[in-house]
């Protein structure tokens, strides 16, 4: 439509797609990859993808993933996703790019930003020898290292001529958690309880003033993050998911936390801060999507009506 509006010749304009959706990956074959002449190629939205999943799965119970911190691109899952996108781009002849690195660079802390910087570095060498194209990052500062491993591994323009026959996706595999997350081998944490609830507070917060891309903890979220986080908490209720700590998951204990963040970020900010900010309205929000009750199929849409204004109307 584009292209005929401003007279461009066919295929002139082209656009990547990401590809963050479980229901993407079943049919083997992803939208919009039926006009190569059109897209550039497909992109791994790894956080929207493990959102997808939590979301389309959330009632069924051996589907509960664990921590948030646990469930990488390494996970079977993932992995079996990421090699059928490879593959399906390759055999169309567009281009298979890798997720994005969250990180960004930890300033006041050298140990740790060299540990973050070490995690950039082994996710794009994974991504580049699977037989990606291209990848991005969150900040500026880490395209040096991107690009030395793309440009070690990639010294051609992309890899399109790595076909992935080798790569048979099922649905089972684009099923597989690994077993046992929820019951077993303590996949599910009081921290990661703790830092899904902490996560969730601070994006909605930053969210609710207009901010849609925050620094938290060191990297740079989005609404993916903070969907994540919301949907484990719900699911992990909703299921009764045991912790490592062997401390039932219920929801009681789950807004006991929620409050103690809140306590915490006003004592952080202090008072007249915190009375500014959208904290209260937050955690409001975000406590009646984590207790199991009915599900909300989306965070922004629950916030959407407190940052919409209409101009009064004139005489």
């Amino acid at each position: 439509m584009r292209q005929g509006l401003i007279q461009e010749s066919y295929g002139s304009g082209r656009e990547r797609n990401g590809r963050g959706w479980i229901g993407s990956g079943m049919p083997v074959n992803p939208a919009r990859i039926s006009a190569p002449a059109l897209s550039a190629g497909l992109n791994c939205g790894r956080w929207d993808y493990i959102f997808s999943f939590i979301k389309k799965l959330r009632n069924h119970r051996q589907y509960v993933l664990p921590d948030r911190s646990a469930v990488t691109m390494t996970s079977p899952f993932m992995d079996a996703y990421v090699r059928l996108l490879i593959k399906t781009c390759h055999k169309r002849g567009v281009h298979a790019m890798g997720g994005m690195a969250a990180q960004i660079p930890i300033k006041d802390d050298p140990a740790a930003n060299s540990a973050a910087l070490a995690k950039v570095r082994a996710d794009k060498e994974r991504e580049v020898t699977a037989g990606h194209d291209g990848t991005w990052v969150a900040h500026p500062e880490l395209v040096k290292i991107a690009l030395e491993v793309f440009n070690k591994h990639m010294p051609q323009p992309n890899q399109l001529f790595v076909r992935r026959d080798d790569v048979n996706v099922t649905a089972a595999d684009l099923l597989c958690v690994g077993g046992g997350l929820l019951l077993a081998d303590g996949g599910i944490t009081e921290r990661g309880l703790r830092d899904n609830l902490s996560v969730g507070l601070a994006y909605m917060e930053s969210w609710l003033r207009g901010v849609g891309c925050v620094p938290i903890h060191n990297l740079m979220e989005d609404a993916a993050t903070a969907e994540i986080s919301r949907s484990q908490v719900w699911q992990w209720v909703r299921h009764g998911a045991i912790t490592r700590e062997g401390r039932v998951v219920s929801a009681p204990w789950v807004l006991q936390i929620l409050q103690e963040e809140v306590e915490a970020a006003k004592g952080k900010m202090g008072a007249q801060r915190f009375a500014a900010s959208k904290y209260a309205l937050a955690a409001e929000l975000l406590a009646g999507t984590i207790t199991g009750g009915p599900y909300s199929d989306f965070l922004t849409t629950l916030c959407y009506d407190h940052i919409v204004t209409k101009p009064a109307s004139r005489m």
